[in-house]
């Protein structure tokens, strides 16, 4: 499912037109960026957690060249599905 066809399910289920499901959809995502970016923890009980953590540096080789190099540490996004979702897949 792409962001448009989310968008026209959230418009049916909603009851909503397609373009303020849009503009529901572009805040949700916002306000979560926004949280993440903060460094807080984005939890939808029964849904899941979006949350931020820290890779560290780390050896890795150049595929071309073979050299050695230094991967560099960075932030990433994660999210960890809730007990509710799990389910509904399963």
């Amino acid at each position: 499912m792409n962001k448009t066809e989310l968008v026209n399910s959230i418009a049916e289920k909603a009851g909503l037109s397609k373009a303020d499901s849009k503009k529901a959809l572009d805040a949700c995502v916002e306000a979560i960026v926004e949280a993440l970016k903060a460094g807080d923890k984005v939890s939808l009980v029964g849904f899941g957690t979006f949350a931020v953590t820290e890779r560290p540096s780390r050896p890795g080789i150049n595929p071309s060249t073979k050299e050695r190099i230094t991967i560099a540490a960075k932030k990433v996004a994660k999210f960890k599905a809730g007990a509710d979702l799990d389910d509904a897949i399963n």
